[in-house]
């Protein structure tokens, strides 16, 4: 058994356990269950944001402790004053650390949208994720298969949920994406693995069909290939150990970004 599906065993576990503690009829009375959502897309495409999913993230399966006493508090509203255009918050707890409360308390302190960063195998899951402020959830689509992948994503669009969907090689893409997905994400992070190539990001450029808007995931250690990777049509980033590493992780965004405006000025200047 590879993480991929030692993780999403343990999650069809949790999520039995989750529908006994917390019933669907008690989830839509949350607060945010009649909240519009904010949309990912069009935050992602705002000429005056950096593209950047800033990710908050206390631990991963392949690294341990990444960063686990960080203060969900400062860091969202330190990534979005630095110029990001949406958090994606983990909320999965058995190996990276998050907890829904986290979701709940960057939503609390942030206008914008907010990804769900966790693997999603049941409506019960997009329930939840409305119920405590995401806007938007991920779907994977080496966790998933196609037709299941498609029922979720539907659900969550009824409920005003924008999905990103991920993919790892063009067979997943061909197979996982349908009418209900706007935004796909490329994860250079091999997730049976673990191991990280960039260079997945710009050999799926451009098998992503015209209209969508693109996302490279995982390995953006520095601002130049952020630059690389926009010029090869991406329109978001998602990054999140390259921060979280830091004792300062919203800092170390800030100082990111700046370097990327300052190169891309550059770029355009040149052509």
């Amino acid at each position: 058994m590879n993480i991929l599906d030692e993780i999403i065993a343990h999650k069809y576990k949790e999520v039995a356990s989750r529908k006994e503690l917390y019933p669907v009829k008690l989830l839509e009375k949350s607060l945010y269950f009649e909240t519009p959502c904010l949309s990912l897309e069009h935050y992602l495409l705002r000429p005056d944001k950096s593209g950047i999913i800033a990710e908050i993230k206390r631990k991963s399966p392949s690294r341990g402790d990444i960063n686990p006493y960080v203060s969900i508090e400062r860091t969202s509203i330190g990534y979005m004053q630095a110029g990001a255009s949406a958090l994606s918050i983990l909320t999965d707890t058995n190996y990276f650390g998050g907890k829904n409360e986290d979701l709940m308390t960057a939503r609390k302190y942030n206008y914008c949208p907010i990804l769900r960063k966790d693997f999603m195998v049941d409506e019960y899951q997009v329930v939840e994720a409305k119920s405590i402020g995401a806007d938007a959830i991920l779907l994977i689509a080496a966790a998933l298969e196609p037709g299941r992948l498609k029922e979720l994503a539907a659900f969550a669009r009824s409920l005003g949920l924008e999905v990103l969907l991920e993919v790892h090689n063009k067979e997943e893409l061909d197979a996982a994406l349908n009418e209900y997905v706007t935004v796909v994400g490329v994860n250079n992070r091999n997730l049976k693995d673990f191991k990280t190539e960039i260079g997945t990001s710009f050999e799926l450029a451009n098998y992503i069909p015209k209209g969508t808007t693109k996302i490279s995931e995982s390995g953006i250690t520095n601002a130049r290939v952020m630059v690389e990777l926009k010029e090869a049509g991406f329109n978001g980033f998602l990054i999140g150990e390259r921060f979280m590493y830091n004792a300062r992780p919203e800092r170390a965004a800030m100082e990111f970004i700046k370097e990327f405006r300052a190169l891309q000025a550059q770029t355009q200047k040149v052509a």
